[in-house]
């Protein structure tokens, strides 16, 4: 089933499960939330990354990815001058199949994605591995002295486990992308556990790669 969107192309990547707060100023943004705050809840539009182009200014997006995340909306504050600051959680897939740009902001024909762990045997061992793989990481991110990271009980659900490694890696948007359109949580903790060996080996290598705040891009499982 297809069904239209309204979207918000961004220099970035939403996964399920993440919280986006957005600061809204640009005219056809505003026009956006007020006709989100003119419909039924749940009040949702698309986030997708652009592959050409910018989030804003003249030429703007001339190219985008193919799979995006549903944003639903949590909080919404307007200010007096109309603009507004939100709060969005990622919700669900999707893969784009058409843009309409007949209005102030794009609308997309999309499909929502299905969810799958994948084989179960397989799901259970790459969510193991991958625990131990990330916290390998964020090990040598503390012992470079690059952060002190405390990170509560990883989940062993694989789905959640899977987006929030994906969210917290500093990785390319080209490798982010990549994790979001994986197919199943399997294929994408099984990408994950060789990212995680690749950016680990070179941070003990170099110990040049930053360090993540992981509270300004914190995980909600609802």
């Amino acid at each position: 089933m297809r069904e239209t969107l309204p979207l918000f192309p961004l220099g970035t990547v939403l996964y399920p499960g993440l919280v986006l707060p957005l600061h809204i100023f640009e005219d056809r943004y505003r026009q956006l939330i007020r006709d989100l705050l003119d419909g039924q809840e749940p009040r949702r539009f698309g986030v997708i990354a652009i592959r050409e182009g910018r989030e804003t200014g003249i030429g703007g997006v001339s190219a985008l990815h193919e799979v995006g995340c549903t944003a639903t909306v949590r909080e919404i504050d307007e200010a007096d001058d109309g603009q507004y600051d939100i709060v969005t959680v990622g919700t669900d897939r999707f893969r784009l199949h058409d843009l309409d740009d007949s209005r102030p902001y794009l609308v997309g024909e999309v499909e929502m994605l299905d969810e799958p762990a994948g084989e179960e045997a397989g799901a259970a061992l790459a969510a193991s591995a991958v625990q131990r793989a990330f916290r390998a990481y964020l090990n040598v991110l503390a012992d470079r002295g690059a952060a002190t990271i405390s990170v509560p009980d990883l989940p062993d659900e694989p789905i959640l486990l899977s987006y929030l490694v994906a969210a917290s890696m500093i990785i390319e948007m080209g490798d982010r992308q990549a994790l979001l359109a994986q197919p199943d949580a399997v294929r994408r903790l099984s990408a994950e556990r060789v990212l995680l060996a690749r950016e680990t080996a070179i941070l003990r290598e170099l110990g040049s790669t930053p360090a993540p705040d992981l509270r300004s891009s914190p995980y909600n499982p609802n």
